[in-house]
């Protein structure tokens, strides 16, 4: 059966007479030479891991299907994280299967062929004149280093362990099993020690990442002068996103003055205050889909303020602190704990809260101040490995090869009647990522300043 066209409402018809014409005439039926992604061998491992872990078992892994923006227009396509780990591919609608014998196959939707058909030149949403080519079988086989067949050849009906909510075709086609959610967690939980391949792919995302905040600071002056500077420095730092890797990893958060204080300002449609610090969290996102998340607080007028350096001293000691706890065998929690303990300790100092620091380590108090937690595991997702069981990530261990943010914040609300007027109104966040490593852990984002008088100087030597 012929799958409908994706076409428009406003589509011209089409006379048999031009779908002969358009069936002929072409220079070449294929697409341009490819060869194996550096990616293929590394993801080869994993899929026999992956095997190995449900022996006899059918797995089910969709990329995912192209999301709706607004009528007839889709977003731009990202796979699955899971996906993306396992294969390397990058195209909607493709599934990939495991059979129990452990052998991988990836079905796909490959270009169609101009012979036949007028998918390749009617079709919105796949059509190669439309959309783009995608590989043809022989192509994908190359690119990813294992077998590739057609989607529409894809069974259903077999028992098997799916990665469910990523398609709803194959949700709808494949039988839901009792062991759906322990296949998620697996997925989740395997990506939490990186391999030689990714920790190369988050450094360059990390490197181009510094790249982007140099940007930002050098565009200050022009986006000072602009009713929506933040919006202005927002897509500055995503014209670095796209020229160096596939986009952002995550919507940038450009927060300048009391925007700070929201934690996922996402509106960035403020102006800019000479005399305010801007919070800039943001990370590029590589064309293997690996993201950095970096933030640095900064005066926009290229120095701190005296209580804006108090604020921000106490955040950096309270990173600083939860750095120097990064070692294997270290508990995941307990970089949080040594930086929530030096923020309990300077909001004391500040006559801030009275009680002592073990007791408000407690009770919780000083949360009023910070919010949240200070640090996650990075990847292919900004927040990776999320559906990791607890007794694994959160409640685990470090271990050598674990990518993760250290990420501690200030956040005074600028309605807080608990604080000194002049502290109201500042948020300050320093956000860091790092590679755990035999001895301790590796400051992947240093080409960033984080010590006052470093910014400062940092700013200086751009402007």
């Amino acid at each position: 059966m012929t799958e409908p066209l994706n076409t428009g409402s406003h589509d011209l018809p089409v006379t048999g007479e031009l779908a002969a014409f358009m069936r002929t005439g072409w220079a070449r039926a294929g697409g341009a030479e490819v060869s194996a992604r550096p990616i293929a061998p590394w993801a080869a491992k994993r899929r026999a891991a992956l095997a190995q872990r449900f022996p006899g078992e059918r797995l089910v892994i969709p990329a995912g299907g192209l999301k709706v923006r607004s009528n007839d227009s889709d977003y731009r396509f990202r796979p699955h994280s899971a996906y993306s780990y396992l294969t390397g591919a990058n195209e909607s609608d493709d599934v990939l299967v495991i059979e129990p014998s452990g052998e991988a196959v990836l079905y796909v939707r490959p270009r169609a062929p101009r012979e036949e058909g007028q998918e390749f030149y009617r079709d919105r949403r796949y059509g190669e004149f439309w959309a783009g080519p995608r590989p043809d079988l022989a192509e994908a086989a190359e690119l990813y280093q294992v077998e590739c067949a057609h989607i529409r050849d894809l069974e259903a009906g077999r028992p098997a362990r799916v990665l469910r909510g990523v398609d709803a075709t194959v949700d709808a086609r494949v039988p839901r099993g009792e062991g759906d959610a322990e296949l998620e967690s697996f997925l989740s939980e395997m990506r939490l020690v990186k391999d030689e391949w990714e920790v190369g792919e988050l450094q360059s995302a990390v490197d181009a990442t510094a790249r982007g905040f140099e940007d930002v600071v050098r565009a200050l002056p022009q986006a000072i002068g602009h009713p929506r500077g933040e919006r202005y420095l927002e897509g500055v730092f995503g014209l670095r996103s796209r020229l160096e890797g596939n986009a952002v990893g995550y919507d940038s958060i450009v927060a300048s003055g009391s925007h700070a204080c929201v934690l996922h300002w996402i509106r960035n449609d403020g102006a800019l205050n000479p005399g305010d610090l801007l919070l800039l969290d943001a990370g590029v996102e590589s064309d293997t889909l690996y993201t950095a998340d970096v933030t640095r607080t900064f005066p926009l007028s290229g120095r701190f303020g005296a209580v804006q350096r108090q604020a921000y001293e106490l955040v950096y000691e309270a990173q600083t602190a939860a750095i120097a706890t990064l070692r294997p065998g270290a508990r995941f929690r307990d970089f949080h704990l040594a930086a929530m303990r030096v923020i309990c300790e300077g909001l004391r100092d500040w006559g801030l809260l009275k009680e002592s620091t073990d007791t408000l380590m407690e009770t919780g108090l000083y949360r009023r101040y910070t919010l949240c937690s200070s640090g996650h595991m990075l990847g292919l997702d900004v927040h990776d490995c999320a559906r990791s069981r607890a007794e694994v990530y959160l409640d685990g261990v470090l271990e050598e090869g674990q990518v993760l943010t250290v990420e501690p914040g200030l956040y005074l609300q600028p309605d807080d009647l608990t604080l000194p007027e002049e502290l109201r109104g500042i948020g300050v966040r320093i956000e860091d990522d790092l590679v755990i490593t035999a001895d301790g852990a590796r400051l992947m984002s240093s080409a960033l300043p984080r010590h006052p008088d470093e910014v400062e100087s940092w700013m200086g030597a751009l402007s």
